[in-house]
């Protein structure tokens, strides 16, 4: 496996664990414990997650992520706590699965890109749907959460069956973040007024 495909795999497990963290450790530990997934030999440490006691505790907070990331405004909560959980976990997933093929430093590097990866999903992931919660509709909000749960099992196939091109979309995804952070900005701002303005507007 050459080092862009090293590269693919790893940021893109952690470009999906920045959006829904505990979905992706549970669907890799199935994989792994079911094979259904073929781990290449430099991401073995990755078999870590097949262990039952990673499993139980990801599939309860898979369930509660689930169940939270349905409701309006309880998702933008959830997403807030989960600020610095995500990328730190991205951090780990990415040191666990290069633990036997990297010398320490190098490996260390690599997770904190892997954070940062994550961060940048999860804030993306965060903006958009505290922007769609003022929708009156909840239909977008629960299409874009049912979009997130599907992207998972894609996600992690394409990280591993096909990491150059899941190294693309990591790369398309990290620069739409950015051409879009001003954006996002602006509507978040819009959005926290007019609560501002709504709430002042309660209490008159």
């Amino acid at each position: 496996m050459s080092t862009i495909e090293l590269l693919g795999s790893t940021l893109g497990l952690s470009y999906l664990a920045g959006m829904r963290l505990y979905a992706t450790v549970l669907a890799i530990g199935l994989g792994v414990r079911y094979n259904l997934l073929h781990l290449p030999q430099q991401m073995g440490g990755l078999e870590i997650l097949a262990h039952p006691a990673v499993l139980i505790a990801a599939g309860v907070a898979c369930v509660a992520e689930f169940i939270s990331d349905k409701i309006p405004w309880f998702d933008s909560i959830w997403d807030a706590v989960h600020t610095f959980i995500r990328p730190i976990g991205a951090g780990l997933l990415g040191a666990a699965a290069l633990a036997n093929s990297m010398d320490p430093a190098a490996r260390t590097v690599l997770a904190i890109l892997c954070g940062g990866v994550a961060l940048t999903s999860h804030s993306t992931k965060a903006a958009t749907r505290a922007v769609v919660n003022t929708s009156p509709e909840p239909f977008s909000n629960i299409g874009l959460s049912l979009l997130g749960d599907v992207a998972v099992p894609a996600g992690i196939w394409v990280a591993l069956s096909h990491p150059i091109l899941m190294f693309v979309i990591v790369v398309i995804g990290l620069v739409a973040a950015a051409l879009l952070a001003r954006w996002i900005v602006r509507k978040l701002r819009s959005v926290f007024a007019r609560i501002g303005l709504t709430q002042r507007a309660s209490t008159a």
